[in-house]
């Protein structure tokens, strides 16, 4: 089967622990962009063991900024990309749907589901969404959306039936640093949103106090992760966590527009 005509671009900062399992499942791509933000534990060098990637770098401003910078970059000679965090490791099954694809028809984009894991084990359920990963770049561009950053398109976009498993092993209090500043740009996203305009997570998330301990009683009884052990109890106390630094941001009443870190990707 002949390569798919996909650059797969990766965005890092210190992203040592995971990129290695991530570039491995991109053997399949003449070029891979790995664009990093400065990274200081070796990331650059892990990526360049690889004969396929490609290494530049870009100062952090935003990680919207970011992304539509490493998609723009020389490197990157395709019109379809594939965007991927460190942490975004495809499944066999995922890589060979995307060789399969016919990218000259009318969708010009597609949206990839996950299966979370933690320390390497996948969970039988997450609160994270779906991502439109792969697109033709010239059909939008991105935007900052509360912590998360997204790109935009008009055009028709479809759902991939394989699995990414996000697979994140970064150290707790780079998980905890992560956490914090989400927090301040998606507190300042729900006070600054008119309660008709929230979605129904903002509107929970509004009343403070309420969602924190709603969120791992849903995960662990809900979506089962109590019988996936330590795993299942381990993500559902990263997310209260996770909704606590919310709440607790809310609380503050900061009216201040945030200042975006450069952390991690996206993560909920």
């Amino acid at each position: 089967m002949s390569r798919p005509p996909i650059t797969p671009v990766v965005l890092t900062w210190n992203e040592a622990a995971n990129i290695e399992r991530t570039l491995s499942r991109l053997d399949w791509a003449p070029r891979v962009l790995v664009f990093d933000s400065g990274s200081t534990d070796g990331t650059q060098e892990l990526a360049r063991r690889f004969a396929n990637v490609v290494v530049a770098e870009r100062p952090f401003d935003s990680h919207a900024a970011q992304w539509e910078a490493a998609i723009r970059h020389p490197a990157v000679e395709t019109d379809w990309v594939l965007a991927l965090d460190a942490d975004y490791v495809l499944t066999p099954e995922l890589i060979e749907e995307i060789q399969g694809l016919d990218l000259s028809g009318p969708v010009r984009a597609f949206r990839a589901s996950f299966r979370y894991c933690i320390e390497g084990m996948p969970l039988r359920g997450s609160l994270y969404p779906p991502v439109l990963l792969l697109y033709d770049r010239r059909v939008g561009h991105y935007v900052q959306d509360g912590h998360a950053m997204r790109f935009t398109t008009a055009e028709p976009v479809a759902n991939l039936t394989g699995l990414v498993l996000h697979d994140d092993r970064k150290p707790f209090n780079r998980f905890l640093a992560a956490q914090r500043t989400y927090a301040r740009l998606e507190a300042h996203k729900i006070r600054s949103t008119s309660w008709r305009d929230l979605g129904w997570s903002g509107r929970l998330r509004r009343l403070r106090w309420v969602v924190p301990p709603l969120v791992p009683i849903w995960l662990l009884l809900v979506k089962g992760l109590v019988f996936d052990g330590a795993a299942g109890w381990a993500y559902a106390r990263q997310r209260w966590i996770a909704e606590w630094e919310i709440s607790r941001a809310l609380k503050s009443g900061r009216r201040q527009t945030p200042g975006a870190s450069r952390t991690e990707g996206q993560i909920r």
